[in-house]
């Protein structure tokens, strides 16, 4: 694609240069430019890429887009924010790809990864083909790609459109991260319905307090992204949301809403209700465990009840998705008792999966879990609160420590598990911690191993070391 061509999409303040280049991709990282690639600079929080440009020249960038006048060689585009060009320039490069998809946007602490799979299955039901993005990774038809990002950006996001749609793909599934909204990396795009799930606490190491978080979660509602809005009625924001936007679609239990479930009963199999779907009827069966999966679902019903599918369909595919990986996953039964792996690395999250264990388990329920390193500080001691109120004994041990110092991670955590007297254990080493726990199980148990979910590493030091809780755990019981 010509320079001059792509130039027609960016807001540009001033060009130096020779624009009829041809342009051969798009790189905001130096390390990774290659021959003919259009650079982008921009000001970070911890670093300016605009001091990167020689090594991208020497590279082969055939051009830079910036915010101030480099010494190089190459053109140079002068703009307001070089972030925020990116994803224009990624949906001009590869041909408006986003356009011809039906593109459904899920936005939450909690609960986006499983919508995501509940609607394919549902869609899938339906003979649709389609497409997911999120914190497990991207999948469509035979493809798969490991995770990186919940939200990628938008250079990767939009080849992956380009892709998915010469393979054939018509509805795709994706999560939208706080972090997405804020630096706008789905900026330009038009979803079919914007879903909310829920606002509790978590990346206030980033947004600093809960009011930024909020308004953050909000952004994906503004300047009519989203033609159809659904939204949780029993969540405080959601409540917010549904005041504020005309025509959205409400779901809920204790509120009055649109789309509604009534005779829940929970199993630790599963759960069956009566979904309410704008006064249609039906009977669904699930087989993901908790209440909150319930509402996963009406959030998935009321979605694909908007795109236009039956609600037996929707019923089908409800039914037909077997589990998510590490979201309250059973993956094991031992000595007569159940294990659970749970990504659950919230104080709502994990308070969630752990009462609703609570009220199934026949006999004692143990928690082991972490707290990630160089995050949110403030939820471990709540997280500790959490596990200690449910939980009959915990076990505290390492998540992804990053580079800070475990025995730190978890004092934090033992603060707020020491004013209720229960007992703990502190075992640093998660796989020891995971036989330990393991051991401990005795007919009608429950152990819920909460935190990583379906990670496939744990982080120690700056290096991602292989590690899943599945695994280990299917390793110990052989």
């Amino acid at each position: 694609m010509k320079l001059n061509e792509l130039l027609k999409n960016l807001c540009t303040k001033e060009v130096f240069g020779d624009t009829n280049a041809e342009i051969s991709g798009l790189c905001a990282d130096s390390r990774l430019v290659k021959n003919g690639n259009l650079f982008f600079c921009y000001k970070g929080g911890s670093h300016d890429s605009h001091l990167d440009i020689s090594e991208a020249e020497q590279n082969g960038a055939a051009a830079v887009v910036c915010e101030r006048k480099l010494n190089c060689k190459i053109p140079q585009i002068i703009v307001e924010s070089g972030r925020a060009q990116i994803a224009p320039a990624a949906r001009a490069f590869y041909g408006f790809a986003d356009k011809k998809l039906k593109l459904v946007a899920i936005t939450g602490t909690n609960g986006k990864t499983t919508i995501t799979y509940m609607l394919e299955s549902i869609f899938k039901a339906a003979g649709k083909k389609t497409g997911v993005i999120g914190t497990l990774g991207i999948s469509y038809g035979d493809v798969f790609i490991s995770p990186e990002l919940t939200t990628p950006d938008p250079i990767y996001l939009h080849g992956v459109f380009a892709d998915m749609l010469a393979a054939g793909v018509e509805y795709v599934f994706m999560e939208v991260s706080a972090h997405a909204l804020y630096y706008d990396k789905i900026g330009g795009l038009q979803f079919e319905v914007g879903i909310f799930t829920n606002c509790t606490q978590d990346h206030l190491d980033f947004f600093g307090n809960m009011r930024d978080y909020a308004s953050c979660k909000k952004l994906l509602f503004k300047n009519n992204r989203c033609r159809r809005a659904v939204i949780n009625s029993d969540d405080k924001l959601g409540v917010e949301l549904l005041s504020e936007l005309s025509g959205a679609i409400s779901y809920g239990i204790n509120n009055p809403a649109d789309v509604f479930a009534v005779n829940v009963r929970e199993s630790l199999s599963g759960s069956e209700f009566v979904l309410n779907l704008f006064d249609a009827l039906y009977d669904v069966k699930l087989n993901l465990p908790a209440l909150h999966n319930v509402y996963n679902a009406m959030a998935a019903a009321a979605c694909a009840k908007l795109c236009g599918l039956e609600i037996s369909v929707i019923a089908k595919g409800l039914a037909g998705l077997k589990s998510v990986s590490g979201r309250l996953e059973r993956v094991a039964k031992y000595n007569g008792a159940e294990i659970f792996v749970d990504f659950a690395h919230t104080p709502d999250g994990l308070e969630k999966s752990l009462k609703s264990l609570k009220k199934l388990c026949q006999g004692k329920l143990y928690c082991l879990f972490g707290c990630g390193g160089n995050r949110d500080k403030t939820k471990r001691p709540l997280m500790g609160a959490v596990a200690a109120k449910y939980a009959d004994f915990c076990i505290i041990t390492s998540d992804n420590p990053r580079y800070e110092d475990p025995y730190d991670i978890i004092r934090d955590i033992e603060e707020g598990i020491k004013p209720s007297g229960k007992q703990y254990v502190t075992v640093t080493e998660r796989e020891v911690a995971t036989e330990y726990a393991v051991r401990l199980l005795s007919e009608g148990d429950v152990l819920l191993v909460a935190g990583k979910g379906g990670e496939q590493y744990q982080e120690i030091a700056g290096i991602k070391h292989s590690y899943n809780d599945n695994t280990v755990i299917k390793n110990i019981i052989g």
